[in-house]
């Protein structure tokens, strides 16, 4: 069974890398990008990396805490629970820089009910938004804040699977 739950937490995890780290790559290109073809190319990510970041993020917290919580050894328990902090920074990144400039490439999409609400959801860190002319503030904070979640989840991920290398050592 813990066996199960370290594999699961390593899949989920690696999603969750997965997700922050496309957005990563795609950096050097997207920045070539004029205003028009950037605002297309960013309303094309939802739904697919909402549904899959959502569930490999939460599910990767969840399965986290699960393992860092049955952990045998402090060494384990201190790694596991360093992979968990990162995945909550990457999480607090998502809300406060992330998020709110996603509903602002989303004004004019048409979305679903669900989506909505998520798009909707409170998370803005106080800081105004620029207008929608100043687009180059709105791309280059959506872009670090995946730069910074990738590395964030890079580093969970590294952490993770050390915990669990030692313990066949």
């Amino acid at each position: 069974m813990y066996f199960s739950l370290e594999v699961l937490t390593v899949i989920l995890v690696a999603g969750a890398m997965a997700m922050a780290l496309a957005h990563a790559l795609e950096l050097p290109g997207k920045l070539r990008l004029g205003r028009q073809d950037y605002f297309v190319v960013q309303r094309i990510y939802y739904p697919g990396f909402t549904i899959g970041g959502g569930i490999a993020e939460v599910g990767g917290i969840a399965a986290t805490l699960a393992l860092m919580l049955t952990s045998g050894s402090p060494s384990r328990f201190w790694l596991i629970a360093g992979a968990l902090v990162a995945l909550l920074v990457m999480q607090l990144v998502f809300w406060f820089m992330t998020q709110p400039v996603n509903k602002h490439w989303l004004q004019e999409v048409e979305l679903t009910a669900p989506a909505k609400r998520f798009f909707a959801a409170e998370g803005s860190d106080g800081v105004p938004l620029p207008p929608a002319q100043e687009w180059k503030a709105l791309r280059n904070r959506w872009e670090l804040s995946h730069v910074i979640r990738a590395a964030l989840a890079m580093l969970s991920l590294i952490l993770l699977t050390t915990a669990i290398a030692i313990q066949g050592a």
